[in-house]
């Protein structure tokens, strides 16, 4: 495992089928807090100015469109469709996007994770990426799918971590330039640590006589 930081010059968020049709049978962990942790994900790539591959299925199939959250925060970001292949590396226009991008550090997340992010994972380790398997912005059909899948991912050479542990990581320093990026995202999407932060400023202002 690379010790060197993760940083957005340097990595590539990945977003493999996060599909309404999928969101109807994952049980792995709650559905809002899943689409919450998806969207903070693509707001961290969209804010930090990261690389960014986004992939589905074709709009015929059953799984459908990507989740309306998502859509939303990506705005006009291509999503690139592919036909059958779990792996998405199969796919001749996902592998050249990802390659488009320059960097050879990816965080992939995805659905579901004993599927299509388990091969893609694999075919990105077979490419020669240093791979980051973010676990709570994947899902399963159910717990024990999601974690088998994870441990042979891990086994196999990608390092798991977290969404909002990745905005931190690119964060660096809450005094940095980017630091309101990670304000915002916390705000929005980690509200128990916001409200945290608020009650430890409200503690800081006098009292109202």
């Amino acid at each position: 495992m690379s010790l060197e930081p993760l940083t957005p010059q340097n990595t590539t968020v990945v977003l493999v089928d996060h599909a309404v049709g999928f969101a109807n049978v994952l049980r792995s962990h709650d559905t809002a807090a899943h689409i919450n942790n998806v969207v903070g994900l693509a707001k961290t790539a969209k804010l930090f100015d990261t690389g960014l591959v986004v992939t589905n299925g074709l709009p015929i199939k059953p799984s459908g469109p990507l989740y309306p959250q998502l859509r939303e925060v990506l705005g006009d970001h291509p999503v690139i469709e592919r036909g059958g292949n779990f792996n998405a590396f199969l796919d001749e226009g996902f592998a050249d996007a990802v390659r488009a991008t320059g960097r050879r550090r990816l965080a992939i997340a995805g659905v579901s994770t004993e599927g299509c992010v388990l091969q893609t994972v694999l075919g990105a380790l077979r490419e020669g990426y240093d791979v980051h398997l973010v676990v709570d912005a994947s899902a399963s059909l159910t717990a024990e799918t999601h974690e088998t899948a994870v441990r042979r991912m891990v086994q196999a050479g990608a390092v798991p971590t977290t969404w909002f542990s990745l905005a931190g990581e690119f964060t660096v320093d809450h005094r940095s330039p980017t630091a309101p990026h990670f304000q915002r995202l916390m705000r929005e999407h980690v509200p128990t640590m916001a409200m945290g932060v608020r009650s430890w400023l409200s503690a800081r202002e006098p009292a109202a006589i």
